[in-house]
C-alpha cells in the first residue's frame, strides 16, 4: 500500500529534566494517499502538538515521520522550507489569509513562490475555484467575505500546489453550522475527486464524522482508531460518540 505518511514511535517532550510532560508518547500509525483521517481528543491529550510535528512546526523528541518514504525528521534549512513550501497544504482554525490581498491573490501567492507561471497560475485558480464556488469572489478581498467564504479560499490556497498532504487543525472552529457543512462538503470533494490526502484534528464529533478513519488519543498516547467503511456518516458519527464517552471526551459538540 502506498503510505503517504509514516509515523513511528513518535515521542514530543516538554519541559525540563526535573517537570517533564510528554505530549505525544510512542505513537505509530500511517495514512495511504487519498485517506481522509482525523485526530481525536480531549483538550490536552496531545492532538496538536501531534498535527504540529507532522507539519514540522514543532521538532520531535525521537521517533520519525517519513512523508513519500522521506523522513522530515532530517531535514534542515532550505530543505526543510522546500517541503514546506512544495509537499504540505495548511487550513487553519483563524484562516489566516492576508488582509492586503485578494482571494485570487492570496491563493496564487504559494503558486509565484514556486514560479508557476502567469497562465499556469490563471489556469489552476479557475479550475479549483469552481470546484469550490469561489469564482465570484475571487476579486473581494478578506473584510468583504464570510468565515465560510474565507475558508474556502484558505483550502483552496492551501491545495493549489498539489502537496502531498493537506493538514487541517480545527478548520470548522470559527464558522457556523451552515459554513461549517460547506467546508467539510469542500473537504469530501478535496479529497474524493482531487484525491487530497488531509489529516483533520478536531474535537467536533459532527466534523469528525465526515474523515474515512479517527485516530482517538489519549494523554499522548491512541486510545482506539475506527474505520468509517460503509457506513453512512451517521452511523460513523454514532460510532465516534461511543467513543468519546469511552474517553470522557466534550460531547456538547454534537448535531
Amino acid at each position: 500500500m502506498n503510505h503517504v505518511l509514516e509515523v513511528q514511535n513518535l515521542e514530543k517532550y516538554y519541559g525540563s529534566k526535573s517537570n517533564i510532560t510528554k505530549a505525544v508518547d510512542d505513537i505509530s500509525f500511517t495514512v495511504s494517499k487519498a485517506e481522509f483521517v482525523g485526530i481525536m481528543g480531549a483538550s490536552g491529550s496531545g492532538k496538536t502538538t501531534l498535527l504540529n510535528c507532522i507539519s514540522t512546526i514543532d521538532k520531535v523528541t525521537s521517533g520519525h515521520i517519513l512523508v513519500n518514504g522521506n523522513d522530515i525528521t532530517k531535514l534542515k534549512g532550505g530543505n526543510l522550507n522546500k517541503f514546506r513550501r512544495e509537499e504540505l497544504g495548511f487550513i487553519f482554525q483563524d484562516f489566516n489569509l492576508l488582509d492586503t490581498l485578494t482571494a485570487y491573490e492570496n491563493i496564487a501567492l504559494a503558486l509565484t513562490i514556486q514560479k508557476v507561471n502567469a497562465s499556469e497560475t490563471d489556469r489552476r485558480i479557475e479550475e479549483i475555484a469552481a470546484k469550490l464556488e469561489i469564482s465570484n469572489i475571487l476579486n473581494q478581498y478578506p473584510y468583504q467575505m464570510s468565515g465560510g467564504q474565507k475558508q474556502r479560499v484558505a483550502a483552496a490556497r492551501a491545495i493549489i500546489t498539489n502537496p502531498k498532504l493537506v493538514l487541517a487543525d480545527e478548520p470548522t472552529g470559527a464558522l457556523d453550522s451552515k459554513a461549517a457543512k460547506q467546508l467539510l462538503s469542500t473537504f469530501e470533494l478535496l479529497n474524493k475527486e482531487l484525491e487530497a490526502t488531509i489529516i483533520m484534528v478536531t474535537h467536533d464529533a459532527f466534523t469528525a464524522s465526515y474523515a474515512n478513519r479517527i485516530i482517538f488519543i489519549k494523554d499522548g498516547k491512541i486510545f482506539n482508531e475506527i474505520i468509517k467503511g460503509t457506513n453512512s456518516r451517521k452511523e460513523f458519527f454514532e460510532k465516534i460518540i461511543e467513543v468519546q464517552t469511552l474517553l470522557g471526551g466534550e460531547l456538547n459538540d454534537v448535531i
